[in-house]
């Protein structure tokens, strides 16, 4: 009979528990796969309608403090469209909205270009060809109220996600909220203060040319600027980061050609 505490019998004993435990793990991973991309969807649909104004505006609070029926009755104001970057239309063969995930199509050739500006860095090579979108519409109308655009770049130690909303004369701000990053706390995670996100409300995206001029300022913004806001403080290189996929995103690489396609629109409707 093996004495139990041999060497041999330590090893089984480790052993065993090793597998023991990776199974536990990967059953309680396979497991938790569905909630947790659930909770992933919330999270940006909260994102979506916070960037919208939609929570505050309707319940008073941020989407954080709504129950999931009341996030649910809200998104019902949020279409999800797809755009073509280069020709700034809507994508209207069989593709799926929801399925589609421009991130994975962003890591392959086929489904992406490579980005050329050099003051973008979104911590990548290359970005999508074809955005998904989200216009906001009370239920039952048929004219947009806003217009969401999903927006990344790089910061200091990540890429930043998150999304900015329009107004609907495609140039004034109405929100900026980030759903993912990878920033320091205090510092450059201060893109999550609903005090900092605030100042975006109301602030221009395009300058008179139609050059996309908002920017995160170095210290506090002069007073009347309708570009800026404060900058983070101990935070330059996330600020400059902001500053610059906001800025990359409003030009003919991101979805310029698309908000100039809608403002041709509205312009051809208010003259008929």
């Amino acid at each position: 009979m093996p004495q139990r505490d041999s060497i041999g019998q330590t090893l089984l004993v480790a052993t065993v528990l090793c597998v023991v435990c990776s199974l536990v793990v990967s059953v309680a991973a396979v497991g938790l796969k569905d909630k947790q991309e659930q909770n992933k969807l919330l999270d940006r649909q909260r994102n979506i309608l916070d960037a919208a104004g939609l929570s505050y505006g309707e319940f008073g609070k941020p989407s954080s403090e709504l129950t999931r029926e009341q996030i649910d009755e809200l998104y019902l104001w949020v279409n999800e469209e797809l755009v073509d970057l280069q020709t700034g239309e809507l994508v209207t063969d069989e593709m799926d909205p929801a399925a589609y995930d421009p991130i994975e199509a962003s890591e392959v050739e086929s489904t992406s270009i490579q980005i050329t500006d050099p003051e973008y860095d979104p911590g990548v090579d290359r970005r999508e060809k074809i955005a998904k979108i989200y216009t906001v519409k009370k239920p039952g109308s048929e004219t947009f109220q806003q217009i969401v655009l999903p927006v990344y770049g790089k910061g200091l130690w990540s890429t930043m996600y998150g999304y900015m909303a329009l107004r609907s004369d495609l140039t004034t701000i109405q929100g900026l909220t980030f759903y993912q990053h990878g920033e320091t706390p205090g510092l450059g995670g201060e893109v999550d203060n609903p005090a900092w996100k605030a100042q975006w409300e109301g602030q221009q995206l395009y300058d008179e040319d139609g050059v996309p001029s908002a920017l995160v300022y170095k210290g506090s913004a002069p007073d009347g600027n309708p570009y800026a806001v404060d900058g983070l403080s101990g935070a330059t290189i996330t600020s400059r980061g902001v500053t610059n996929l906001l800025r990359y995103w409003a030009s003919d690489d991101g979805y310029g050609v698309f908000l100039d396609n809608l403002r041709k629109q509205q312009s051809e409707t208010a003259g008929s």
